[in-house]
């Protein structure tokens, strides 16, 4: 479990950089983008997400689930699987930290805009990916890393550098929570990333791809920063009223 959550939160990193680069909406400067709530390149919702697929995928072969019916059956628990991992990450910070680490709220029959049929749908094909292609070999791979001790290393090295990343980013976490509860709001992390891009182009400071919020302001400005530019967005939007961004 350990090999595979440390594969699919570098993969599933790849994933995204590659994606926010190439293909989504949000970034249309075509900029390389650090996602995920972490600093380092990996999603741990990925390698979480990895280690549910080949649990499920093993529990249907060792019940004997066969045939097209029971192989649908499985692809399509496998995606409900996937969702919910996301709907709890996404809700959970949205909650508890009042953050919203990504937004799905324009797109068509999302659940408070964490998670929505398009998406579900790429699960489907990243389940069904992952059964057909990934699963078959998975157990000859794994028996092959964990007979490796070189990359026995390189995966306790991971875990250590991934605890002191995630102290790290919870760290900025609670900062961001304290923000939004005095303010009463809800901090969008994406945007956040983007102000302080944009203040540092202005300014011809250095940007930092891994520390995306590393700045010479506090991130406390930035986020009001960030707070001021969504009111007048919604100022405008509303023909004049004023309103607190959600």
């Amino acid at each position: 479990m350990a090999y595979l959550f440390y594969i699919g939160s570098t993969l599933g990193w790849v994933v995204e950089l590659l994606f926010r680069r190439f293909l989504s909406g949000a970034n249309p400067e075509r900029k390389w983008i650090n996602p995920g709530f972490c600093v380092g390149p990996y999603l741990p919702l990925y390698g979480s997400g990895l280690c549910a697929l080949y649990l499920i995928a093993t529990i249907a072969h060792a019940v004997g689930a066969q045939g097209t019916a029971g192989t649908i059956l499985v692809i399509l628990l496998m995606s409900a699987c996937m969702t919910l991992i996301e709907y709890i990450a996404g809700i959970v910070s949205l909650k508890c930290a009042h953050v919203r680490l990504w937004d799905y709220r324009n797109e068509w029959g999302n659940i408070e805009g964490v998670i929505c049929p398009k998406f579900s749908f790429f699960w489907t094909l990243a389940s069904a990916a992952y059964y057909f292609l990934l699963h078959p070999n998975i157990l000859n791979a794994l028996n092959w890393l964990s007979n490796n001790l070189a990359f026995s290393f390189v995966i306790g090295f991971f875990f250590g550098v991934f605890t002191i990343d995630a102290v790290y980013s919870s760290h900025l976490l609670s900062k961001m929570k304290a923000f939004a509860e005095e303010n009463k709001v809800v901090i969008h992390y994406e945007n956040l990333k983007k102000e302080i891009r944009y203040a540092q182009d202005r300014a011809k400071e250095k940007t930092h791809f891994l520390f995306s919020f590393s700045s010479t302001h506090s991130l406390s400005e930035h986020m009001k920063a960030t707070l001021d530019a969504m009111e007048t967005r919604t100022h405008a939007g509303n023909g004049g009223k004023k309103s607190k961004p959600q």
